[in-house]
């Protein structure tokens, strides 16, 4: 099966794939997409409304105390850590870019704890820059389905897949993958009786591959 018929059959499954961070700026997905490192989006989603009337701007977040920052965002994982590192990102956001999300890989990935994933999220969502952002669910989806090697890294993965699609379905192709591994094929008990792609897939390969780094 062709990378672009893939995609088409993702595509009828999941019309509506799209960043289900809440947001309504490119400095709100920034942090948003900080936060949401090892925390699902629904529990970030949560948290960000009342952090971000607090503190909408860098300046604001960038001057509050780490205490209050906490507050606002300690029913997620890591709360701590997170709060210390979007009060860096905004500090460093403003020393930079004078506040102003810019929306170059070079600039986005400059800014403190912003690595390639984050920029490139911000990059395909809010100035529509044909991107690819690899996190675990499109690394394990890209993985399962032959896309790229069990062993390859994310930014292996991420050239891999800008290979292997078209440049125009970069944007909708990170959602797609999003939301096929977040609601069908998830990194445990997947859909596999209702999966176009058993056929092919990679799962066992990438378990077996999986296990043996953990305990080797």
């Amino acid at each position: 099966m062709t990378t672009d018929e893939i995609l088409d059959i993702l595509e009828e499954r999941f019309p509506d794939a799209h960043c289900e961070l809440n947001h309504r700026n490119a400095f709100e997905l920034l942090v948003a997409v900080v936060l949401s490192a090892q925390t699902t989006d629904a529990s970030v989603n949560k948290v960000t409304p009342a952090l971000f009337e607090a503190f909408p701007t860098p300046q604001a977040l960038g001057n509050a105390e780490l205490s209050d920052i906490e507050e606002k965002i300690k029913r997620i994982g890591l709360y701590r850590n997170k709060a210390k590192s979007i009060k860096n990102l905004s500090l460093s956001l403003i020393d930079k870019f004078d506040g102003v999300v810019p929306s170059s890989m070079k600039s986005l990935t400059s800014l403190a704890g912003v690595g390639r994933k984050t920029a490139n999220v911000v990059r395909s969502v809010c100035f529509d820059i044909p991107s690819i952002a690899v996190d675990t669910h499109v690394e394990r989806i890209s993985k399962r389905l032959g896309l790229a090697k069990v062993s390859d890294d994310v930014e292996t993965v991420e050239n891999k897949l800008k290979r292997k699609i078209k440049r125009n379905r970069w944007n909708k192709a990170h959602h797609l993958f999003i939301f096929f591994g977040r609601y069908q094929c998830m990194a445990r008990n997947p859909k596999c009786f209702d999966c176009p792609f058993t056929s092919f897939c990679k799962k066992d390969k990438l378990d077996a591959y999986r296990f043996q780094k953990n305990n080797s």
